[in-house]
């Protein structure tokens, strides 16, 4: 064919695209094209961090298309009707695109197919969800032997490199790429795919082989953070798995295996979720579990608030709640942490933390995000027990043992001794004088009891009365 269209969604870069790897093979001109979507850019999920992110994305991609002289074409609108009108403009006989594995995303390339030549390319996982069945072609449901499958199936192709040179784009009309929208004031992760390998590296050269042992530790860089450039596709998932795959061949002690090992499950998991999303596409607005579908959540709009704002009264939930809202990100393990105090503690539905985090979240993707919630709240595939509830001052001494992820994101808990700095209200009140933060004026009173709120919990989940 003469000319394609590369249909960008979830793959914000040049390198291991086998989207436009296939189209540059079968084309002459290739057109990089993006969309802006007026339903998804109106949806409850969607927030203006992770809107921020994508467009300073758009605008350093662009630049990369520039000097391999091509250029990003951006349009808005319905996708079926822009896509129809750029091929009678371009005459373009194909287009070619990552595919994508959420319900909307299928259902609109269904659509799409049946006008357009649309051809969809894997890249989003390192295996496509279809390989990673059961030998009687359906899906896994636990974790375990998801994992196990996954490990057993052979290494996946090596990551393409991206293409020395660009055809040229013809003459089109193109949208400027938009402002950033309400910057978050913190905001620490910079766009683009030469980040994302810089992040890589430096993980790979500095934290892998500590990776399990820091992983859960809130007050330490134990983490990649590189979940927001997977989520659009700065860094492709098969380059963070081959990443991983050098660095275990590198590995000099079973310690530094064992944190390869373990970085490397949680690429599985998030496959995991992606698998689990493309099977049960219901779980976007319903739980995994049957029997948990009835749960009596309460309706607190204060106590939703408190949580949202970081004022509840329990420090690490505080801290965890002000990090997203700062930054648009947060520890995995403070996920864990706030999940299970608005589930849990408060008894709030967990869709009014998944759509929050959606909002916040630069790294929000509806796979992961919806299996996060579900496993704390207890109501998805291979979830955590139902009766499994975190407590966040025990969890705030374990994960951040001298206050100091606290002290960073609750600046009026700065001057508390570690001894108190998870549970102010213990403090003596001359000691609360002494560093300056009156519990109740200067910093709230614990908006819900743990102890009380795990009761309740208990019997909301077995389906007994509770008082409210």
């Amino acid at each position: 064919m003469k000319t394609a269209l590369w249909w960008i969604r979830r793959d914000l870069r040049l390198s291991d695209n086998q989207a436009l790897a296939e189209a540059l093979r079968q084309a002459g001109t290739v057109i990089p094209v993006f969309l802006l979507d007026p339903k998804l850019l109106a949806s409850d999920y969607v927030g203006p961090a992770r809107l921020a992110f994508l467009f300073d994305g758009l605008r350093t991609l662009d630049s990369k298309l520039r000097e391999q002289g091509s250029r990003l074409i951006l349009r808005e609108g319905e996708p079926l009707e822009v896509l129809n009108t750029l091929c009678l403009e371009s005459q373009a006989e194909g287009i070619f695109a990552e595919e994508d594995y959420s319900p909307y995303a299928r259902q609109r390339d269904q659509k799409i197919a049946l006008t357009l030549p649309l051809h969809l390319l894997p890249g989003i996982t390192v295996f496509p969800a279809q390989m990673l069945t059961k030998a009687n072609g359906e899906p896994y449901t636990v974790f375990t032997p998801f994992s196990r499958m996954w490990r057993s199936l052979p290494a996946s192709g090596r990551p393409l490199p991206a293409p020395e040179r660009l055809p040229v784009v013809p003459e089109l009309p193109s949208l400027e790429i938009p402002g950033t929208p309400n910057q978050p004031l913190d905001h620490s992760f910079k766009a683009g795919e030469e980040q994302a390998q810089k992040r890589l590296n430096d993980f790979i050269d500095n934290g892998i082989f500590e990776y399990a042992m820091l992983r859960n530790r809130m007050d330490l860089e134990g983490t990649s953070q590189l979940s927001s450039y997977l989520r659009l596709g700065m860094l492709s998932a098969r380059q963070a798995f081959w990443a991983a795959r050098q660095a275990s061949d590198s590995a000099k002690t079973s310690k530094e295996r064992e944190g390869v090992e373990t970085w490397l499950t949680e690429l599985i998991w998030r496959e995991f979720y992606t698998s689990i999303l493309y099977y049960f596409p219901f779980v976007r607005g319903t739980a995994f579990k049957a029997d948990l579908r009835s749960i009596h959540w309460r309706d607190d709009p204060d106590g939703l608030a408190a949580w949202q704002t970081g004022k509840t009264g329990y420090p690490v939930v505080d801290a965890a709640m002000r990090q997203l809202n700062t930054s648009g990100w947060m520890h995995n393990r403070a996920r864990m942490i706030t999940a299970s105090f608005l589930t849990k503690d408060l008894l709030i539905d967990w869709r009014e933390g998944e759509r929050y985090f959606m909002q916040r979240l630069l790294d929000g993707d509806p796979a992961s995000n919806n299996g996060g919630w579900q496993w704390t709240a207890g109501t998805g595939t291979d979830a955590a027990p139902y009766f499994r509830v975190f407590n966040p001052i025990l969890q705030g001494q374990k994960f951040d043992p001298l206050g100091n992820y606290v002290r960073r994101w609750v600046p009026e808990l700065e001057k508390v001794p570690a001894n108190y700095i998870h549970s102010p209200w213990i403090m003596p009140i001359e000691t609360q004088k002494q560093v300056g933060c009156l519990v109740g004026r200067d910093y709230p009173t614990p908006i819900v009891d743990h102890a009380m709120a795990r009761k309740r919990v208990l019997l909301a989940y077995g389906g007994r009365p509770y008082d409210v």
